[in-house]
């Protein structure tokens, strides 16, 4: 069962990733049609539009998501609960509207009429919840992967499409592209999960609307619809979700009070660069995995109708923790190599490839120091990932109000090591990356400890040493950032220009590259035996 989940997990953040880079390059390719038909301004106030979406998505359906995720409850529970999304998400949307009317309203046509399209496609967005739960609970990622796919690319087509049509008909439309697009994006993710659930729900027999579940005395009901314990479990991520947010927007607060005009402009160009990894990579592994830790982990006491002897309940269950053991260092191992090279490499290599993609008028202001900064960023934005996905995925209501209490204490250290870093020292971006490496520092040594108390208390195992590269692929990571430096064979490939550097250092990259994935051959040869089973295992 352990290999079933885990191969499923594989193939459910495969297909994440590649959504992710298909919706990046959409999103992208859209950006530059835009700019053909529409006022940079526009562009500012659709930002302003698409995070008052996400505030509503976020706070209605996080936490919600992350207490879903548990084993030890029903697909028709989880289908019950997650219409809360709806319930809370819909008075939500309207009190951020008004929020949103009574504050500056920007001077472009049609932003009110924007604005409650995009309230409206909020709450069809929501609507589609429940049966994103039912994918989420029983690994579908295909459905999911088409479902999304399919509504990012009409989504384009919508914002586009009217762009265009408006301008040829002269027709000054204002930010109702952004919104029309947003529309379909959301009738169509509903539209498709709904059709392709909808025989899933038939065969397995469950409904995508709310139905009375079976309570237990383990497992008690609210009303006959709701479970109480998975009800407590989001009161409590509740909070917690709320810290996360704010120290996510946390760094956006900071460079505006702090830092010049200037210094914020390099910030958000060197974080939107260096974000790309973590959006597309990590996210999607880290949501994969945190649905497969919850489900490896899931208390068996908790579990219902499992009428088998104690005896094979714990081997079963001492089997799923090595199980989620392995892979949760295996993730590790990997992002440490990942780290590696972003690390070794990714502060030469950034002003370089900034030049290239943004042009001289950028690589010459603080945006190239932001970004060498951002390189040093990841890992710990990595590792913070994943070892929070297991925490969200495994702790119970005690343990997550811990780490609320916890959190909140490393905003503190947060907010005091930017006013350090920004206000004293006058790092600009830089400052920003720094206080946000601080925060993520202290979270790992929380998630870490939290991680290895798991495991000692259920008597498994979790070797921190376990993560590290080997030392062959760690020790020439000291010395490659000087031979990049250094740019052997520029003068042959100095009449080349920017490219010619870009070749330079990419010829010292790829050999160090090449030199970690050799000595780490075992370990990603492991990997791939581990994501593809044989068929004889079980």
């Amino acid at each position: 069962m352990s290999n079933s989940i885990l191969s499923a997990s594989a193939k459910g953040a495969t297909f994440l990733i590649l959504l992710q880079v298909a919706s990046r390059a959409l999103t992208f390719a859209v950006n530059q049609v835009l700019l053909r038909f529409l006022c940079p301004e526009l562009l500012g106030v659709s930002a302003q539009l698409e995070l008052f979406s996400i505030s509503v998505l976020y706070f209605a359906r996080e936490s919600l998501r992350v207490a879903l995720q548990r084993q030890a409850h029903g697909t028709q529970a989880i289908i019950n609960l997650s219409y809360l999304a709806v319930f809370f998400g819909t008075p939500l949307a309207y009190l951020l509207a008004i929020f949103w009317l009574r504050s500056d309203t920007p001077a472009v046509p049609y932003f009110v009429e924007a604005l409650v399209i995009y309230c409206l496609a909020t709450f069809i967005e929501l609507l589609s919840e429940p049966a994103f739960s039912a994918v989420q609970q029983k690994l579908l990622y295909k459905i999911r992967a088409s479902a999304e796919s399919t509504a990012t690319l009409l989504r384009c087509f919508g914002t586009c499409g009217s762009a265009i049509l408006a301008s040829q008909a002269g027709l000054d439309i204002g930010v109702l592209p952004f919104a029309i697009g947003q529309l379909a994006f959301a009738l169509s993710l509903l539209a498709v999960y709904s059709y392709k659930t909808w025989p899933v729900a038939r065969a397995d027999g469950f409904s995508l609307f709310p139905e009375k579940i079976h309570t237990t005395k383990d497992s008690p009901s609210v009303l006959g619809y709701l479970s109480a314990p998975l009800l407590r479990l989001t009161a409590s991520l509740t909070l917690q979700s709320t810290l996360k947010y704010i120290l996510t927007q946390g760094d956006s607060l900071l460079i505006t009070s702090l830092a010049s005009l200037a210094d914020q402009g390099a910030y958000a160009l060197a974080s939107n660069y260096g974000g790309l990894i973590a959006r597309m990579l990590f996210q999607p592994i880290e949501e994969s995995s945190r649905n497969m830790f919850a489900k490896l982990c899931a208390d068996p006491s908790t579990t219902p109708s499992v009428n088998l002897e104690e005896k094979v309940k714990d081997d079963h269950e001492k089997q799923n923790l090595a199980q989620a053991s392995r892979v949760l260092t295996t993730i590790l191992h990997l992002y440490t190599i990942i780290s590696l090279f972003a690390v070794a490499l990714g502060p030469t290599l950034a002003p370089i490839l900034l030049q290239l993609v943004a042009g001289k008028k950028w690589s010459a202001t603080s945006a190239s120091t932001v970004l060498s900064t951002y390189c040093y960023y990841i890992p710990f934005l990595a590792i913070n990932g994943v070892t929070e996905a297991f925490v969200a995925a495994v702790a119970t209501n005690k343990e997550l109000y811990a780490q609320s209490i916890a959190m909140g204490v490393f905003f503190a250290f947060f907010a005091s090591s930017a006013w350090f870093f920004i206000g004293q020292l006058e790092m600009g971006g830089s400052g920003v990356v720094l206080a946000n490496t601080v925060n993520m520092g202290l979270r790992i040594v929380w998630n870490t400890w939290f991680i290895r108390n798991f495991f000692t208390q259920r008597k498994s195992t979790f070797v921190l040493s376990e993560i590290l590269p080997s030392i062959t692929a760690l020790a020439p990571a000291i010395v490659i950032p000087t031979l990049m430096q250094t740019r052997p064979g520029i003068r042959f490939l100095s009449k080349f220009g920017i490219l010619g550097e870009l070749a330079s250092m990419g010829a010292v990259g790829g050999i160090y590259v090449l030199h970690v994935l050799f000595f780490e051959r075992r370990f990603l040869l492991d990997c791939y035996q581990m994501l593809r089973p044989s068929p004889t295992r079980s």
